[in-house]
């Protein structure tokens, strides 16, 4: 077996990413990196190439919705390394956050779905949030309204539009996760949204939007012409 230790330096991945940066590695160079060793019979390059290939579908995301239970499943991964991958996505999805909260302003429906993909992209089960925006379509925040089930999540307009007059918004854009990763909005999503509409009418609160996030993609009801 073959160690990294063996590797000639420049195939190194640690000194790889000292030499040329991170963004020349690929992802599991980079798994291997944090990973620094394996078991007697894996290198670290290839624990990170095993648990890569069985979440061939969802790639290096797997790691988003992976415990530590299913971690250390990995003969060569024990409880220190887990917590290692699990904080290094936690701070990934931070920055993230970080990034997003830097665009406060909505423009289009691309806006709103940057601002909420990083906080329920990676959710396993259905959340249900409102966007709320002032006058001049600054973000205020964004409150989680319902959690669902892996496939649905109930909503009731009464609890939309208590925080919507509770934070002052002038308008609100609806939004929630697919834990599918697939966007595309079920006819309960529709429906809905249109009932969400007419009561926004009545409380003079409208509803802009309902951006549908799925695994890095959405789709916004309005810019479809499912919703008016």
């Amino acid at each position: 077996m073959t160690m990294v230790k063996d590797l000639p330096v420049d195939d190194r991945p640690r000194e790889r990413l000292l030499a040329y940066g991170p963004g020349i590695l690929s992802n599991a160079e980079l798994l291997a990196v944090l990973l620094r060793s394996g078991s007697k019979e894996k290198s670290a390059m290839q624990l990170a190439q095993e648990l890569l290939s069985r979440h061939r579908d969802s790639g290096v995301s797997a790691l988003a919705t992976m415990n530590v239970d299913e971690l250390i499943e990995y003969k060569g991964i024990g409880s220190a390394k887990a917590a290692l991958l699990m904080a290094a996505v936690e701070l990934g999805r931070r920055l993230e956050i970080n990034a997003a909260s830097q665009k406060p302003v909505v423009h289009c429906p691309a806006d709103a779905a940057n601002y909420a993909m990083p906080r329920l992209r990676y959710e396993q089960r259905e959340h249900f949030a409102i966007i709320l925006l002032n006058i001049k379509n600054h973000i205020l925040s964004m409150p989680i309204i319902s959690i669902g089930s892996l496939t649905a999540s109930v909503v009731h307009p009464r609890e939309v539009f208590k925080a919507a007059v509770q934070n002052s918004a002038a308008a609100i854009i609806l939004v929630h996760n697919h834990p599918s990763g697939d966007p595309a909005p079920s006819q309960e999503d529709i429906n809905i949204t249109r009932q969400l509409i007419q009561a926004g009418k009545l409380m003079d609160i409208p509803v802009l939007d309902h951006i549908v996030l799925g695994d890095n993609k959405y789709i916004s009801l309005k810019e479809e012409g499912m919703i008016q």
